[in-house]
């Protein structure tokens, strides 16, 4: 009966999950803050780990400009899913799949995941080309 009451209390949690991920929206372009000593500071979101660095990178190139290179000082990239603190990146990324999986086969989107799982927040400076 345990085993039985956890699956229903995931599935209804996964539920409202898709419910309310289905009406939001996520900023698609980032903005760099200036800081101390010529550098800047910009966070981006995407749907995968390599997509939110990609935006990120995007966001530093826009940044810097046509006449000057994004240089990296840090970077640091953090998962946000929604079964965050629930479970590890890992179990989240096989339960998003299942639900894949359950949706192709029910017609459905069955999709959990969101444009902002992933989050990539990146230190960089601007060098003259």
């Amino acid at each position: 009966m345990k085993k039985f009451n956890k699956t229903v209390a995931i599935v209804s949690t996964l539920s409202a999950t898709v419910l309310l991920a289905a009406c939001t929206s996520t900023p698609t372009k980032s903005l760099a803050i200036q800081k101390p000593n010529n550098q800047y500071e910009v966070t981006a979101v995407g749907k995968t780990s390599l997509a939110a660095k990609n935006n990120a990178i995007a966001a530093a190139n826009s940044t810097c400009g046509k006449n000057a290179t994004p240089v990296v000082v840090d970077e640091k990239q953090e998962y946000n899913g929604v079964l965050k603190g629930v479970v590890d990146e890992k179990t989240g990324q096989m339960i998003q799949a299942a639900a894949g999986v359950l949706g192709t086969i029910t017609g459905n989107s069955g999709s959990i995941s969101k444009d902002d799982d992933y989050q990539t927040v990146l230190t960089f400076s601007c060098r003259a080309n």
